[in-house]
């Protein structure tokens, strides 16, 4: 599949929300991972029981940030939305399945608002791409302009 096909959006200017609300979320993710690794990077990691915390800190840190800024100037949106989606998943899974089998369906809801909102936020950019205001849609009218 070639780039130009994955970054091809439409004309929404509402995306421009979407990709805020989860750029921003990320982007703090990753960058609290760095500042604070004790309490939200390696050592969260090592909390929860994932394997090579300290690695895996740092990679998802790493990821956050890059991803989140990607989202937040809409360039390969979703490609970027990608290993996002990959990242809720795993913390949903690792973090919330003791709460459901602990404290039941709702408190596990409760818990996990915020993780629902940034998974499915990220759908929605897979699904849709970036939107008018993005550099996906600058990237795609040049090349459209070049055909031409």
């Amino acid at each position: 599949m070639k780039f130009e096909k994955i970054i091809r959006t439409d004309e929404s200017k509402t995306t421009l929300l979407i990709r805020l609300m989860v750029g921003t979320v990320f982007l703090s993710e990753g960058i609290q991972k760095f500042l604070f690794p004790a309490l939200l990077g390696a050592g969260r990691f090592e909390k929860i029981g994932l394997p090579a915390p300290e690695f895996l800190g740092n990679l998802v840190g790493g990821f956050e940030i890059l991803c989140g800024i990607l989202i937040l100037i809409g360039l390969a949106t979703r490609l970027a939305s990608i290993p996002l989606i990959t990242i809720m998943l795993i913390a949903i899974a690792a973090t919330k399945y003791k709460i459901l089998i602990n404290k039941g369906f709702w408190e596990m809801m409760h818990e996990s608002r915020t993780d629902w909102a940034m998974l499915l936020g990220n759908g929605f950019l897979l699904i849709k791409g970036a939107g008018r205001w993005s550099a996906d849609k600058i990237l795609t009218e040049k090349w459209s302009r070049k055909q031409i």
